[in-house]
């Protein structure tokens, strides 16, 4: 089954609020082995509302939509659908008994213009409203289905799983696991992976960029649950052989979850010295559950004296190489690592930007130091976007060198 979200609002095109309703459903939809083709989202217009029901009938099999079921003038989903179909308004005396309900229980009074939603075409099917006092509407027409479900989200995602799933639910079963990467483009990923994402249409595979991470989204489905996650593990094995040491995750982790796994397993402890990075990893760090069992400290030692005063950076080594080198991130961290006692210790230093970059020391350059009690490394990146942008990839790739040596302890 094919489906199609409309999402009705101006709200939404006018970007006060985020289209969550139109994210949530299609998820749920893909749970249940249908398919989302398109999302539509559209002002509060009676004449484009009708188009967008008409091109939908014509490539959808299932239409869904969410907001336009209220009281006022401006919500007339239910109307402009009842009149694109050719169907009667009726009222329903159950609904308005039970709007009417809705409001004593409440202690308020109920307006006349509530009336309005106690009406739903003929034929159809009118579904409960547990916590609102917009019903849905259930609707089947000509071998399509349209489902119309209130705006707000609690009530719209209560509706559809306690009510409409049951109605619509395909024997199809789809299932779908991203892997998450790190290191790569997603130009140069798609190109590695080129043979295997056009192999064919079961299971589909997808890649997705953001800032420094490369998500690959594999969706397989079928009739028989042990065929899907056949289907799905033979696909992972494949893109692994080819990309085994930029993946980071095989369950939506982040890569600061990975980092504190790896520490947890191995019984580690951390610390971070910060310099351009400004604090940003020990933030991401801290917001996970539990990590004071792998954390020591983070430290922002921003200028050079705070570089020699907390770290024992020589005053020499700044002055000959300058507080953004390798031979500073090398020091920052094996002072650290002897300040603190810790098993690991990294350090970061660079130019995020917007000034003070030229020919040798371009903006975006950051070296990040990590010190063991085995040895002692650092490692250089070149680094593109602004200020905010180079801080975030800084901190990606910390945890990323974090994880490699992890991997290999």
């Amino acid at each position: 089954m094919r489906a199609e979200i409309i999402t009705v609002g101006s709200e939404i095109i006018l970007g006060s609020i985020l289209n969550t309703n139109a994210q949530y459903l299609t998820r749920r939809l893909g749970e249940i082995g249908i398919e989302v083709l398109y999302h539509t989202s559209l002002k509060d217009n009676k004449e484009q509302l009708k188009q967008v029901i008409k091109t939908g009938l014509k490539r959808a099999d299932l239409l869904i939509f969410t907001g336009g079921l209220g009281p006022t003038g401006d919500d007339f989903t239910k109307e402009v659908v009842s009149e694109t179909l050719g169907l009667k308004l009726y009222l329903d005396k159950n609904i308005k008994n039970n709007i009417q309900n809705y409001f004593n229980k409440n202690n308020k009074s109920m307006t006349p213009n509530n009336i309005k939603q106690a009406y739903i075409p003929e034929g159809s099917k009118s579904i409960k409203n547990d916590i609102g006092t917009a019903p849905g509407i259930f609707i089947e027409w000509e071998n399509k289905i349209l489902v119309l479900l209130p705006g707000p989200p609690r009530e719209m995602q209560h509706m559809f799983n306690k009510y409409i799933i049951p109605l619509i639910k395909q024997d199809c079963i789809m299932k779908e696991t991203t892997i998450k990467t790190i290191g790569i483009g997603e130009s140069h990923l798609e190109t590695i992976l080129k043979d295997i994402i056009n192999s064919g249409d079961n299971p589909t595979i997808a890649t997705y960029a953001s800032e420094g991470i490369v998500d690959i989204k594999i969706v397989a489905k079928g009739n028989n649950e042990d065929y899907v996650n056949t289907l799905l593990r033979q696909t992972i094995e494949k893109i692994k052989d080819r990309i085994a040491e930029n993946i980071y995750s095989y369950n939506n982790e982040t890569i600061e979850e990975v980092v504190y796994k790896l520490l947890k397993e191995n019984k580690l402890k951390i610390a971070f010295a910060e310099s351009c990075t400004g604090g940003l990893i020990t933030s991401r760090f801290t917001k996970i559950p539990g990590v004071s069992e792998v954390f020591d400290r983070g430290i922002v030692t921003y200028s050079n004296i705070s570089k020699m005063k907390e770290l024992n950076v020589k005053k020499h080594t700044l002055d000959k190489y300058g507080a953004v080198s390798k031979e500073v991130a090398l020091e920052m961290a094996k002072g650290l690592l002897e300040k603190t006692n810790v098993d690991i210790a990294l350090s970061t230093t660079g130019l995020a930007g917007p000034t003070n970059g030229d020919e040798n020391k371009p903006i975006g350059l950051v070296f990040i130091g990590i010190a063991t009690k085995e040895e002692l490394i650092a490692k250089e990146f070149r680094l593109s976007g602004d200020r905010t942008s180079v801080q975030n990839k800084a901190s990606l790739n910390a945890f990323n060198e974090l994880r490699k040596i992890l991997l290999n302890m």
